[in-house]
């Protein structure tokens, strides 16, 4: 497994001990009261009332009330402007946003300027993250230059570099033939292909294509603009066996083309985002720009199927897929301005609501939004296992909130939440066993 540097260059805290949490691990299979101990950085010893003998005057006690105690949040797709367009986010600002919403890790998308497809830029997003970032920062690479869809990058140079997987960022590979050959070469390192898939011919539009879309009078992207390129990366990964992601389904049909995929025992994956897990085209309502995004919001039949997907385990990871745009890209009449929104502070407390409204068991959301993806990215993290880094979420599942706009700490402020009423709440967030969210 890859451990990821920690970020921030301190030395390790000392002594640490959770005491009267609610701890839950779907990497264990854990739900039970009790107590965590954490010493360097490292998570040491998991028991019910852990004696306090042999505790340094140093060492802190920490008591959860009661309060979930969760591996902290993997999540796998997360833009960031840093470099080239640092005004809407920088790796600062990002990691501060996660750490008040519980995530501990999280996937970097290549989507910058100058694009992440060399050595020297995957190892400038992890020193600076290390020097300036609360949380743990995993770059991925482009899988074509440029992010042009037409030659290679050097996936192996950059794996070995630190990129913990391949993908065009917002881009989907239009070509079936340079999908193939990433497909191939990355195989041979074990490398995994994360795909947008959105047929560009066909995802001209802005919103979901359909009743709505006509009432408005704006341009629709069909959901066959989704499905076609799924199923034709479905036989190019039958072709190669190579290890693939989609990044960010969000139709009935594309549950269904997983779905069978993985039954043919292909090396196959996909998230969603979890503005398709929450909303659907209905609540752009009177044009509000902040609901555009990419994939759009669907219909409530396919939000639907989302959800049970989530809960049949034909979906793996739930992601905030995080792209923050500024005042001058969003303030705009609808067809007009730019897909986006951020996610990362709210990614655990709208999940919680499939708890609350859709009946899935905490433990399977929890599993979407932290073990899961670890384990798929071979990420040694979503797991509160002797030995692993203290990276965990102490949150209330229950609490009463409403996110407010000066409540972001992301420096853009598109959230598609604002005033939102949520039930759940991160309390804490710790990586490495330093509390870096309070």
């Amino acid at each position: 497994m890859n451990d990821p540097k920690p970020p921030l260059r301190r030395k390790p805290p000392g002594q640490r001990l959770f005491v009267n949490a609610r701890i839950i691990d779907p990497s264990q299979d854990i739900d039970t009261t009790g107590d965590i101990f954490v010493e360097r950085g490292k998570i040491t010893r998991i028991g019910t009332d852990l004696p306090r003998e042999g505790l340094k005057k140093s060492a802190k006690i920490i008591d959860c009330g009661g309060a979930v105690l969760a591996p902290g949040l993997v999540d796998m797709r997360v833009f960031i402007g840093e470099p080239g367009s640092e005004h809407r986010e920088t790796i600062k600002s990002a990691g501060r946003a996660a750490a008040a919403g519980g995530v501990t890790t999280m996937v970097m998308m290549p989507d910058t300027n100058p694009v992440i497809d060399d050595v020297a830029l995957v190892e400038f997003v992890r020193q600076t993250a290390i020097e300036k970032s609360r949380v743990r920062i995993v770059p991925t690479a482009a899988v074509s230059r440029g992010l042009d869809g037409t030659q290679m990058t050097e996936i192996g140079l950059l794996s070995e570099a630190g990129a913990i997987a391949f993908t065009d960022g917002r881009k989907t590979i239009q070509s079936a033939q340079m999908l193939r050959r990433a497909l191939t070469y990355a195989r041979d390192f074990d490398g995994l292909i994360m795909a947008a898939t959105q047929e560009a011919s066909l995802a001209g539009g802005v919103m979901n294509a359909g009743t709505n879309a006509t009432r408005m009078g704006l341009p629709g992207i069909p959901r066959e603009a989704e499905i076609i390129p799924l199923e034709r990366d479905m036989r190019l990964v039958a072709m190669t066996k190579g290890r693939y992601h989609a990044s960010t389904i969000s139709t009935s049909d594309s549950v269904d083309v997983i779905a069978k995929a993985k039954g043919a025992g292909l090396d196959v994956s996909a998230g969603v985002a979890i503005a398709n897990l929450a909303l659907n085209e209905n609540d752009i309502g009177d044009y509000r720009t902040f609901f555009r995004v990419s994939p759009p919001l669907r219909s409530e039949e396919d939000r639907q199927a989302m959800i049970e997907g989530i809960r049949n385990g034909t979906i793996d990871a739930i992601v905030s897929n995080h792209d923050p745009q500024d005042v001058d890209t969003k303030r705009l009449p609808f067809a007009e301005a730019a897909d986006g929104a951020v996610g990362l502070e709210t990614l655990l407390a709208a999940a919680l609501r499939l708890v609350h409204t859709d009946g899935i068991p905490l433990m399977r959301v929890l599993e979407c939004l932290s073990t899961a993806p670890a384990r798929r990215l071979g990420l040694n993290a979503g797991t509160l296992k002797i030995g692993a880094p203290a990276d965990f979420v102490i949150f209330d599942p229950d609490h009463p909130w409403v996110l407010r706009e000066d409540m972001l700490r992301s420096r853009s402020k598109n959230s598609m939440f604002e005033n939102s009423r949520f039930q759940g709440r991160v309390l804490k967030t710790i990586v490495g066993g330093r509390t870096v969210f309070s």
